[in-house]
C-alpha cells in the first residue's frame, strides 16, 4: 500500500510538472521603465489573467539605454510596446515589425510651453527652442513642425529642437521654452515642482489634429507564420486587455500593482495613482483592436512630417485581435 502511494505521489508530481512546462513563455519589452503607463500588462500578471491563458510572461522595463525595436529584433523580446511613428520609421528602414493590437486608442502627448514665453498658438514658436525626448520619442514633434512649415535647425523662422532628458528640468530652468510632456507624467512634474496651469500653455497633440497612436503591441513579422506564435499572442492580448480594463475600473489598485513591481524603489504612490487615472482615458474604449482610421490618420501625419517618404504595406494587422476577441 505504502508503495502504491509512493507511486501514485510520483506520477502526480509528474502530471503537475508537465503541466507546469505547459504554459507558453512570452516576453514583453516595455517602452519606458516600470510606471502605470504599463499598468493593464502588471494588473494582468498579477490577477493571474496570463495563468488563465497558459502564459508564463515576463515583463522587461525599457528605460534610457533600451531601444525596443533592437530588442526585439535581436530575439530578446516576443512582443513590445512601441509609438507607432517610431515604429513605421523603424519599419521603412528596414525593421520588419507589424502592431497586432492597439490598447491605446487615445494620445497623451503636448507640448508644455512656459507662458512668460508669450508663446500662444505654433505660429509663435518661431524663434524658440523646443525640448523632446529622443530615440523615437521626437519623431512627433519633427512630424508636427514639418506640417507646419516649421524649419527645425534652428535657422531664421525656425525653432531649435534641443534633446533633453526624460524630465522636466530643462523646461523649469529656462534652457528650453517649450518641452514634450504626457498628460500623466511630465505634465503633472511641471505641477509638482511648484507651477500651476496658468503658468503654463499647453499644446495637445490630439487638439491640433496631430495625433498619433502611442503604445501599440508589435512583433516581428514572419513570427506571424508561425500558428503557434499567433495562437500565444492572441492569448497574451486578450489576458492584457483584460488587465487593462480591469485597471481602467480600479485605479488605485492597478497603481499599488506596479508599485509592487517597481523594483527601483522610484515611484511614489501620489504619482502613479494619478498616472493611472490618466492612462485610463487614453485606453478607454479600446478593446485593443487597431481602428484603421486611426492608423491612416497616423500614417499621413507621419508622412506629411517627411518622417517616413512610402505608404507602409503589412505594418498591421487584426489577425491577432480577430482570433482574441472571437
Amino acid at each position: 500500500m505504502k508503495h502504491l502511494f509512493t507511486t501514485m505521489s510520483a506520477a502526480a508530481l509528474t502530471l503537475a510538472a508537465g503541466a507546469a512546462q505547459a504554459a507558453d513563455d512570452v516576453t514583453l519589452q516595455l517602452k519606458w521603465v516600470t510606471q502605470a503607463q504599463f499598468g493593464g500588462y502588471y494588473v494582468a500578471l498579477d490577477k493571474g489573467f496570463y495563468d488563465e491563458e497558459d502564459l508564463d510572461v515576463t515583463i522587461k522595463p525599457g528605460g534610457p539605454d533600451i531601444a525596443p525595436v533592437q530588442v526585439l529584433m535581436g530575439g530578446g523580446a516576443d512582443v513590445m510596446v512601441d509609438w507607432m511613428p517610431s515604429a513605421l520609421a523603424a519599419r521603412e528602414k528596414g525593421a520588419p515589425i507589424v502592431n497586432i493590437a492597439q490598447p491605446f486608442a487615445s494620445s497623451g502627448l503636448m507640448l508644455t510651453c512656459l507662458k512668460e514665453h508669450g508663446i500662444t498658438s505654433p505660429e509663435d514658436f518661431p524663434g524658440h527652442t523646443l525640448g523632446t525626448w529622443f530615440f523615437g520619442n521626437e519623431i512627433p514633434l519633427y512630424t508636427w513642425m514639418g506640417k507646419l512649415g516649421i524649419p527645425t535647425d534652428g535657422s531664421e523662422g525656425g525653432v531649435t529642437i534641443q534633446k533633453i532628458n526624460f524630465n522636466v528640468d530643462p523646461l523649469l530652468q529656462r534652457q528650453v521654452e517649450c518641452a514634450t510632456t504626457m498628460t500623466y507624467n511630465e505634465y503633472w512634474q511641471v505641477i509638482d515642482a511648484g507651477l500651476t496651469p496658468d503658468d503654463l500653455v499647453v499644446f495637445k497633440y490630439e487638439d491640433e489634429g496631430i495625433s498619433t497612436l502611442e503604445d501599440g503591441l508589435y512583433v516581428v513579422e514572419d513570427k506571424l507564420e508561425d500558428p503557434e506564435f499567433v495562437d500565444k499572442m492572441a492569448r497574451f492580448v486578450r489576458a492584457s486587455m483584460k488587465g487593462w480594463k480591469w485597471a481602467e475600473e480600479n485605479p488605485e489598485a492597478a497603481a499599488m500593482i506596479v508599485l509592487e513591481n517597481d523594483t527601483t524603489g522610484a515611484q511614489t504612490e501620489k504619482h502613479q495613482v494619478r498616472m493611472m487615472s490618466e492612462i485610463a482615458k487614453l485606453t478607454a474604449g479600446s478593446d485593443g483592436e487597431l481602428d484603421p482610421a486611426a492608423y491612416e490618420r497616423t500614417v499621413e501625419i507621419v508622412k506629411s512630417g517627411g518622417v517616413i517618404e512610402e505608404d507602409p504595406e503589412g505594418a498591421w494587422t487584426h489577425m491577432i485581435t480577430d482570433k482574441a476577441l472571437n
